[in-house]
């Protein structure tokens, strides 16, 4: 397949296609981000690391979506919720969506060289991770679990960054974060499960099945049990654990919510999901100012 060249009549349609006027992705991406960068520094992050990360969050969220529609563009048309999609409805052609991942991709690299030789490294395994999770939903049932470690790499490369090294309790708050995403994806899953079922897409929401609320309760609880760890290992102080307990309570309002697996109920508590991220970073950042 060629690619395109851009043209800027056609701007909106791929602004849409980045998911510009749907800024939920880029938050849940940006609130871990900010978590580690807040831990890395003690608190006080360095502005050009704040700027370079919060810039590659957007840019790379933007390339995923990219992505993620040119791999779906021909199912996309058969999902009520993904069928008015520009690539599903042809606004735009997909040598020019690959053509738009080229660049925005080259925009995060030119980002990530700002940094030292081992985030590079580290951003050349978050680049394939995030390129091949459109594409897992064909072959396993788990792609919630390819796109929670994709959302995830930012951890030890703000880490990386910050430190040069990345340690234990770094890892441990990736493992966390991987299984709030598939959490939260699992919702998402949940909107779209009888159109999968139909295509042949796959999703942890299908595997699952009727014990899908339960599996998000456990991934959940142990999410907010790893970050309750680390909070005691790094001798954080009490907004930390308010802002988790916080965080737990949010995340019981939201398992009512799903009870009854109803589509518009299912995404709004997925949207939800950045209200958790948002109050665990305000219990990182006021920890810091104690």
């Amino acid at each position: 397949m060629q690619l395109n060249s851009l043209h800027k009549s056609n701007i909106p349609s791929y602004l849409r296609l980045m998911r510009t006027d749907r800024p939920i992705g880029t938050l849940l991406l940006l609130w871990p981000t900010y978590w580690a960068l807040w831990l890395a520094n003690s608190g006080i992050p360095p502005i050009e690391l704040l700027v370079i990360f919060s810039c590659g969050v957007f840019v790379m969220r933007s390339a995923g979506c990219v992505i993620n529609d040119f791999a779906d563009r021909k199912v996309d048309g058969a999902v009520k919720r993904t069928a008015q999609r520009p690539l599903a409805i042809g606004e735009v052609k997909p040598g020019e969506a690959l053509s738009l991942f080229c660049l925005l991709i080259s925009l995060a690299f030119a980002l990530v060289l700002m940094l030292n030789w081992q985030t590079i490294l580290l951003s050349v395994v978050a680049l394939l991770l995030a390129a091949c999770y459109p594409f897992m939903k064909r072959y396993t049932h788990l792609p919630q679990v390819v796109l929670g470690m994709a959302y995830s790499f930012s951890i030890p490369m703000a880490f990386m960054a910050s430190m040069d090294a990345v340690p234990v309790y770094a890892w441990l708050m990736f493992i966390a974060n991987v299984l709030w995403t598939v959490a939260y994806d699992t919702m998402y899953a949940m909107v779209d499960r009888d159109d999968d079922l139909k295509i042949g897409v796959k999703s942890t929401a299908i595997l699952f099945g009727k014990y899908d609320r339960h599996w998000i309760v456990i991934l959940n609880s142990a999410f907010i049990a790893i970050m309750a760890l680390i909070g005691i290992n790094q001798n954080m102080h009490w907004p930390y654990f308010l802002g988790l307990a916080f965080a737990l309570l949010l995340l019981s309002l939201l398992q009512v919510s799903i009870h009854k697996r109803d589509r518009d109920n299912c995404f709004k508590a997925f949207l939800s999901n950045n209200r958790v991220g948002l109050v665990i970073f305000i219990g990182v950042a006021c920890s810091y100012l104690i």
